[in-house]
């Protein structure tokens, strides 16, 4: 092959690999985004090693639907904007960290008035029912378990999902914060309020200091699907525990 087919060849490999990785960062800013789960503050609904596909064009674009998007300081706003729906499970950036994703499920719209009372979540001082439905145990890396006590949640408006109770008399943190009891939220204009499906172990809207109220201007995506679960104790190159790291029922799993 000729000198000057060589450098052809080299520069077509070079143009398809750009041409590649522009489709593959388009695509991620507009349609889908792969997310991995690495807390447990969503159980029972998402599980540490999910994977999970975050729709981008659900609320329409703010700076942070794209890669570096903190750091894109002439966009402001949403475009094509379309309101959350409560019970949505959604990724934001926190307003304290605009490089930091937090996946939450959305409880609290702008003007609501949230407030948790004994374990219970109330809207517009309407409770959100709770149904006792089954305990769910947790296995920990050091072999011990954890007990939860499982509930089905209906939030106003009729979404319906699961969520994990540890201590049913009260959640006081080292400040003294009761988050099982809290004040009135009063959710500002442009903003939304968040919390854990797993209840007693959720840094989230009802924490002002570490996360509060969260600009819809943050908003990253709403979480969609499970496409694979990989167990976190298995490291992605040892081949051979694959069998046993993925789990097979959580594949494809509609959010």
């Amino acid at each position: 092959m000729s000198k000057e087919k060589k450098q052809e060849s080299s520069w077509e490999m070079a143009r398809s690999f750009v041409y590649a990785i522009l489709l593959a960062l388009f695509f991620r800013s507009v349609a889908y985004e792969p997310f991995h789960i690495p807390s447990g503050s969503m159980l029972p609904t998402l599980e540490v090693g999910d994977f999970i596909f975050v729709s981008k064009f659900s609320y329409g674009y703010s700076r942070y639907s794209f890669p570096f998007g903190a750091r894109i300081p002439f966009f402001e706003g949403r475009i094509f904007k379309t309101m959350p729906q409560r019970g949505d499970i959604i990724v934001f950036r926190t307003p304290q960290d605009r490089k930091i994703d937090y996946i939450k499920r959305l409880v609290g719209l702008p003007g609501d008035q949230i407030q948790v009372i004994e374990g219970m979540l109330y809207v517009n001082g309407a409770p959100a029912s709770l149904r006792r439905i089954s305990n769910y145990t947790k296995e920990q890396k050091n072999g011990s378990r954890m007990d939860f006590r499982r509930y089905q949640e209906t939030l106003p408006g009729g979404v319906v999902h699961q969520v994990l109770d540890q201590n049913p008399y009260g959640n006081i943190n080292k400040d003294g914060f009761d988050s099982d009891n809290t004040e009135i939220y009063i959710v500002p204009d442009g903003h939304l309020f968040f919390m854990g499906d797993n209840r007693d172990d959720s840094v989230d809207s009802r924490f002002q200091s570490s996360l509060g109220f969260v600009p819809i201007e943050n908003l990253v995506g709403r979480a969609g699907m499970i496409f694979f679960s990989f167990s976190p104790e298995v490291r992605f190159w040892q081949f051979w525990l694959w069998p046993e790291a993925f789990d097979n029922s959580r594949w494809f799993k509609v959010l």
